[in-house]
């Protein structure tokens, strides 16, 4: 491993990729991308839902979807890669006046800054998603633009035009230490060795509060177990589907080729990195989805395809980007509970910025920087 560099990137998934790509971009190409396992993507955007949508009730997560969304679109020009952006649309199904006020008023902000979320009503529903229970809806949001995308992919592709633009990627180099002097990173501790620089970037994800402590800092991101289970291939749902919510269960499913793929948080898991499939809460799962897709009882799970990822997850759904005010050297870009894949490349600009101007400016990330948790943090309400 090389023993210097001007930067230093924690994690090679779609964060840490987007991030060194856009540095290299910019003539940034010192770079090093550390990554602890044996190849890269290996951690939350390996086992992502691929979920990419506009329905956010913050208007800063609605632009850098709207940002994220146009360039996955164009990905194959930019970065030549695909990005297997399939835009099929997303449904959120509500029955309780509560959601519905909140929704409706999420939907009226979206469409204010140019998103094509619609409100629905429940006679409309099945001409979207045949053979879903309406009885008890007040109705839905749907947006046509939303939909899915290959993370795989995406952070390939980031990773190798930084690669050909000079940046190196250093594999099974677990960091171990963060070494500081006088307010400032000296170096960085791995596995394969040290190597000094003068800026570290926690693009970690899942253990990117660990990273943090490693330099001394208490950064809130922890991760939770999220357990996506595929069916069989089936014919019940024929066509595009969207990927549909229903809000009050959190109950999700979309089509992944001809099979279903499904899941549902379990709100009382402990935190800790745990990718094993927990088969036991698939029945509280079932009776969700049969609830209101009674058409999934005929269908046969196909268990050898079932997977389970993490969250980086922060107390209020946001991420946390930006310096850390007590050692501005150090950088973070993490804690997206769930909603990385659709902003890493917003998030990837913006980092770039951060880095080489001083400060981010082509998003107002003011309200996602650490020091909110002492000023008053914002909140996102739309999460699955």
């Amino acid at each position: 491993m090389q023993s210097s560099a001007s930067v230093v990137i924690i994690g090679a998934g779609v964060m840490g990729a987007s991030v060194a790509c856009h540095l290299a971009l910019r003539g940034c190409r010192d770079v090093v991308v550390l990554e602890q396992f044996e190849s890269e993507v290996q951690g939350s955007t390996a086992r992502s839902a691929a979920g990419v949508r506009h329905q956010f009730s913050h208007e800063l997560n609605v632009r850098m979807s709207q940002y994220g969304i146009e360039r996955y679109k164009h990905f194959q020009t930019e970065m030549d890669a695909d990005s297997g952006l399939h835009q099929v649309g997303y449904l959120f199904l509500i029955n309780d006046a509560e959601n519905w006020h909140g929704y409706t008023e999420a939907t009226a902000m979206q469409q204010a800054l140019g998103v094509r979320t619609r409100l629905l009503q429940p006679s409309e529903i099945n001409a979207i998603v045949p053979d879903v229970v309406t009885d008890d809806l007040i109705g839905a949001t749907f947006n046509p633009d939303d939909g899915f995308c290959d993370p795989h992919s995406v952070a390939m592709g980031y990773l190798a035009k930084a690669r050909r633009l000079g940046v190196t990627v250093e594999r099974n180099a677990q960091v171990r230490g963060i070494t500081t002097q006088s307010g400032r990173i000296v170096s960085v501790d791995t596995a394969q060795g040290s190597i000094s620089c003068e800026t570290v970037i926690n693009c970690a994800g899942s253990w990117a509060g660990a990273v943090a402590a490693l330099a001394g800092l208490e950064v809130p991101i922890l991760p939770y177990r999220r357990n996506v289970y595929v069916t069989q291939p089936t014919t019940i749902i024929p066509g595009q589907m969207p990927l549909t919510v229903d809000v009050t269960s959190g109950f999700w499913i979309r089509k992944e080729h001809d099979s279903l793929i499904m899941g549902l948080s379990k709100p009382d898991e402990a935190p800790g990195y745990n990718i094993a499939v927990d088969w036991a809460w698939l029945d509280t799962v079932l009776d969700a989805g049969f609830a209101r897709f009674p058409r999934l009882g005929d269908v046969t799970l196909n268990e050898k395809q079932c997977w389970a990822g993490c969250y980086e997850i922060t107390p209020d759904h946001m991420p946390i980007l930006g310096r850390h005010p007590e050692l501005p050297s150090f950088i973070n870009a993490a804690g997206f509970s769930g909603h990385g894949i659709m902003h890493a490349p917003a998030t990837g600009l913006v980092i770039a910025e951060e880095v080489l101007d001083g400060t981010a400016h082509s998003f107002a990330i003011d309200p996602l920087r650490i020091e909110r948790y002492r000023t008053g943090s914002i909140f996102e309400r739309n999460i699955i």
